[in-house]
């Protein structure tokens, strides 16, 4: 069976070591290299792991950056279904806390009408 194949997103890390501290710092830069994203689009690029990504965007990233593929996108081996697997839990599941419960609130004092 062929290994899945995943990557690390270093975008952050690269604007860093290049000076860029703020996602709205790449604006007019893009801007520049005739790619217009919105202030929220920036963000998510540089702050989620993309998905999926235009070539466009990806070559103005690293002319702005000045910096290769290797260095934004680090391919790495997913890790296998048996040890990344999350178990989600329904919304009154127990939470393995055993009897730490919170108690309902009582009002005293307070007449209704």
């Amino acid at each position: 069976m062929a290994a899945k194949l995943d990557y690390h997103w270093h975008l952050r890390k690269v604007m860093a070591d290049r000076g860029l501290f703020s996602t709205t710092d790449l604006i007019p830069l893009l801007d520049k290299r005739g790619i217009t994203l919105s202030s929220s689009q920036v963000y998510r690029l540089v702050v989620e792991r993309p998905e999926r990504l235009s070539l466009k965007i990806l070559m103005a990233l690293l002319d702005i950056l000045n910096c290769t593929m290797d260095e934004l996108i680090e391919p790495t081996a997913a890790a296998s279904a048996g040890t990344a697997t999350r178990t989600k839990k329904a919304v009154d599941a127990e939470a393995g806390i055993g009897d730490l419960r919170p108690k309902r609130a009582r009002i005293s004092g307070f007449e209704r009408p």
